[in-house]
């Protein structure tokens, strides 16, 4: 599949003509924002190089060009940085660890106030402290919230906007593809999601990509009750596929205190378990 033109095709769909300051063409229209044409002369390029590019065929693509098009298409950096990677894959071996250095560990055990994990770049849970166990109970079934998410139905209940969370691993996924374009694992889980949830097939095509890096989450747990926290994501120093995520409650609220009760648990420690 040309996954440059696919994405190329769905961001100028985003773009309206009037909002461009651009003369119409004419006529009756077939796609809902900018032709290939307007947006090649938006960007400053031939309309023949960029259905070339559009349809697989461009070769190697300038950063002038790509740049050309991120600005013409309003595309963010999530965004930008995903039309770079499809554009320029790098294609050299890169080394991904399976598992988190005991450094990180002590780290996480020392964060008890504090719901911790450590993902890679699968969505995979390499490690988390034992709030973060308390927290996602239900997500040791399968440690990726990719499958959590899509494949146990326990996931819903978990998150009280499922949909917006849902949303998120997907586009995570699909950043993380682009940039791991040779990793067979990662393809065969976005190959098993496909073929086992249609949600994950629409929101696939819809070619939205997204970070992990801040954010807010509402969680409903079964004795806690909803919790409201935000999150703040890091990148470990020396391992680039692993991430450090950890959440935290406004202070003096209701959310804090269910964080206490949690913590109070004397629950077996998960971070280990197969």
């Amino acid at each position: 599949m040309n996954e440059l033109g696919e994405f190329l095709k769905s961001r100028r769909a985003r773009v309206r003509p009037e909002e461009t300051g651009l003369r119409s063409y004419g006529g009756r229209r077939r796609v809902p924002g900018l032709r290939r044409e307007e947006l090649a002369q938006l960007a400053g390029m031939s309309a023949d190089y960029y259905t070339r590019l559009e349809q697989g065929r461009g070769g190697g693509v300038s950063e002038e060009v790509l740049n050309a098009l991120a600005r013409t298409l309003g595309l963010d950096q999530d965004e930008r940085t995903y039309l770079f990677s499809l554009a320029r894959p790098v294609r050299a071996p890169r080394r991904t660890r399976r598992t988190v250095g005991p450094e990180l560990r002590h780290l996480l055990d020392a964060m008890e106030g504090v719901p911790a994990y450590v993902i890679d770049h699968r969505g995979e849970v390499l490690a988390w402290n034992r709030l973060a166990a308390a927290l996602y109970a239900d997500l040791g079934r399968h440690r990726n919230w990719a499958r959590f998410c899509f494949l146990d139905e326990a996931s819903k209940e978990v998150f009280v906007d499922w949909e917006k969370k849902a949303r998120e691993v997907v586009a995570y996924l699909r950043l993380k593809a682009a940039q791991h374009p040779d990793d067979a694992r990662l393809a065969a889980l976005v190959g098993e999601l496909s073929v086992k949830s249609a949600d994950f097939r629409r929101w696939w095509a819809d070619h939205n990509v997204r970070e992990k890096t801040r954010g807010t989450k509402q969680i409903r747990h079964p004795v806690a009750g909803e919790l409201a926290l935000s999150f703040q994501s890091f990148t470990v120093a020396g391992e680039p596929d692993q991430v450090l995520v950890a959440y935290a409650a406004e202070p003096g609220s209701p959310s804090q205190e269910a964080l206490r009760l949690l913590a109070s648990w004397s629950l077996p420690d998960l971070q280990n378990a197969p």
